[in-house]
């Protein structure tokens, strides 16, 4: 990304910041909400609150909503867990908007990532290529988070349970772990098949011992760091 289109994307996000703070609640700003919601896409950048100030606009104006608009705000918001985002965007979307079938799907989808049941998202998620696909990242996004619950919940993973959550397999999975054992201290245990062992780093979680007095997290950018191999 050049350095231009980078001061251009910043000067159009802190045009909408400014938009939101002077008035939320204006519905002449709508328009350039809908448009940054787009720039999101392309950029891939997010605006949580933007998002959400455009949502609070729909409600107030229900007959200019556009379904493919809060379409891509509920992906993006998807993108952002383990943060609540989904659920905030989704208590301001009208039930009977959640009703249509892409906003039903979505849901689903969310549920399948609260509960950590990865292969139902990603079968889930094949049928409704259309609507996640349009917003690019979001596959790595998504294999980002796995890795940060697989992180909280083992100590060593199964890899047929890694390919399973991450929605990888055969060469390009062992291609992913040979970068992870390079740069993220992954221990391939030896072992051929589904059956290998991967020793995941040492955290307060998988190792309760180490816990520390004050509640800290393992954040999801340490976790994303480690998907340039996919690009």
């Amino acid at each position: 990304m050049g350095i231009e289109t980078q001061k251009q994307q910043s000067s159009v996000a802190e045009a909408v910041e400014q938009l939101v703070a002077v008035n939320p609640y204006n519905p002449d700003i709508l328009p350039d909400l809908e448009n940054y919601v787009n720039e999101q896409v392309s950029s891939q950048t997010y605006s949580l609150d933007a998002n959400l100030c455009l949502l609070r606009l729909y409600q107030f104006e229900p007959e200019r909503l556009s379904s493919q608009i809060v379409a891509r705000i509920l992906v993006k918001a998807l993108m952002a867990m383990p943060a609540p985002d989904f659920s905030l965007c989704l208590f301001l979307i009208p039930e009977r908007v959640q009703m249509e079938e892409q906003f039903k799907t979505l849901i689903v989808l969310s549920h399948y990532l609260e509960t950590a049941r990865f292969r139902q998202f990603w079968d889930e998620a094949a049928k409704s290529r259309h609507t996640v696909e349009a917003v690019p990242g979001f596959e790595h996004a998504i294999q980002a988070y796995a890795l940060h619950v697989l992180s909280l919940s083992y100590q060593k993973v199964p890899r047929s349970v890694l390919a399973e959550a991450i929605n990888i397999e055969g060469l390009s999975l062992d291609k992913f772990l040979e970068h992870q054992a390079t740069n993220s201290s992954w221990i391939l245990e030896k072992g051929q098949g589904r059956s290998q062992l991967i020793i995941l780093p040492q955290n307060e979680f998988n190792h309760p011992e180490l816990k520390k007095s004050t509640a800290d997290s393992i954040p999801l950018d340490h976790i994303t760091r480690i998907f340039p191999i996919l690009s």
